[in-house]
């Protein structure tokens, strides 16, 4: 099931997203696959999407207030 939210989330950054925290439970990422960055006024944001123990998430980081949002979540399972 694909879901689309703003949540705040923790990132594990090592040079790219290593572990998200999301919903009380870690999951490791394993890949790492598209990344973009766009800005809305002087903030720019990087769009991260990737994959963690099986699940497919979209976050969003703040490079301003360095604050991470989770956009986009899916399981692979339909709707």
């Amino acid at each position: 099931m694909r879901q689309t939210l703003d949540a705040p989330v923790v990132v594990v950054f090592g040079g790219r997203p290593l572990k998200i925290v999301w919903n009380g439970r870690d999951y490791r990422v394993n890949k790492v696959g598209l990344h973009h960055t766009y800005r809305d006024g002087r903030v720019l944001f990087h769009v991260f999407s990737l994959t963690a123990d099986g699940v497919f998430f979209k976050l969003v980081l703040n490079s301003e207030s360095l604050n991470w949002r989770l956009v986009e979540v899916a399981d692979g399972l339909p709707n």
